[in-house]
């Protein structure tokens, strides 16, 4: 008798030896979170890219052109060329750091639609414009006289639009 109950003490202690295992690795695993991502690989500068260097030049040319048209008294020519100049300026500046060049070449687009909506007299999309302008340019570093022009412009345009609103 005293066998049998010396297997099923072992027996039971051994269980119970188990189920602590068990429940320890059970919590081990449970705190443990997921595998470390890989290292990522160097991310490739798109402003050195042939497409960029392109658009921007694509986007400064039509820029030219619409302030020339708009110069002409040719609004609808120039507001369809501000319009296309608004998704390659979008394109451009979507890029992690993107060039002065494409900043200059997106504050011109802003900067004719803007003095387009003004001409109109709406006002307050023309202000919209004028104040992206003005906060590009404010954050924008290093600071040249170029972009302090620019920034006393876009702040200028906003004020020319506070007086007819």
């Amino acid at each position: 008798m005293r066998a049998r109950n010396n297997w099923r003490s072992r027996w039971r202690i051994e269980l119970r030896i188990l189920a602590f295992a068990s429940l320890l690795v059970l919590i081990m695993t449970a705190s443990c979170g997921p595998a470390p991502a890989p290292p990522k690989a160097a991310q490739r500068d798109e402003t050195k890219e042939p497409w960029y260097g392109r658009t921007v030049d694509q986007l400064a040319a039509g820029n030219r052109e619409a302030s020339s048209l708009l110069k002409r008294g040719k609004e609808d020519d120039a507001s369809a060329l501000v319009q296309s100049g608004e998704k390659l300026a979008i394109r451009l500046l979507a890029v992690p750091k993107p060039t002065l060049p494409a900043m200059e070449a997106a504050s011109d687009v802003d900067d004719l639609y803007g003095r387009m909506l003004l001409a109109n007299g709406n006002y307050g999309w023309a202000r919209l414009f004028f104040q992206k302008n003005l906060a590009r340019w404010k954050n924008w570093t290093p600071e040249t006289s170029n972009t302090e022009a620019r920034r006393k412009a876009a702040a200028a345009g906003i004020a020319e639009c506070d007086k007819h609103l």
